[in-house]
């Protein structure tokens, strides 16, 4: 059995603000240490951009994080979903969670968009040449 640990508004969240990187790191380093075989990390109310993702992976990687058990889970609130996506990549992500037609949203808050969608994401791999194992013809 393979158990991937959920973390929640890495980002920021509603109440407290900004999430400070390290606080994301440490905790990504205890779910691994506990036994999960990868971490999700979650912009759960979607106010992520490339400017944060960036630093959050340096963080992960000062705490010898490995990154090829970090997946991303990114709300669409502000349309950056897919340039958080290309962000995560460019620092060696390649597991992404998604959605059909970006349906779900967070209890946390409910201004937070919809989920990155499936289809976004599977035709920005294909315009990249990125072989996704998913026909976006259908």
């Amino acid at each position: 059995l393979r158990v991937r640990g959920y973390l929640s508004m890495v980002v920021a969240d509603p109440w407290d603000g900004p999430t400070p990187g390290a606080v994301v790191a440490d905790l990504s380093r205890r779910f691994l240490d506990f036994g999960c075989d990868e971490i999700s990390l979650g912009d759960t109310i979607g106010v992520g951009t490339p400017g944060e993702i960036t630093p959050l992976l340096s963080a992960l990687r000062r705490a010898d994080v490995p990154l090829a058990k970090v997946a991303f889970h990114f709300h669409d609130t502000y349309g950056q979903a897919l340039a958080n996506v290309l962000a995560a990549m460019a620092e060696g992500i390649t597991i992404f969670d998604a959605s059909v037609g970006g349906i779900g949203g967070s209890p946390f808050a409910k201004m937070a968009g919809g989920n990155l969608a499936t289809e976004d994401l599977v035709w920005m791999c294909k315009g990249m040449r990125i072989e996704t194992g998913i026909s976006p013809a259908g």
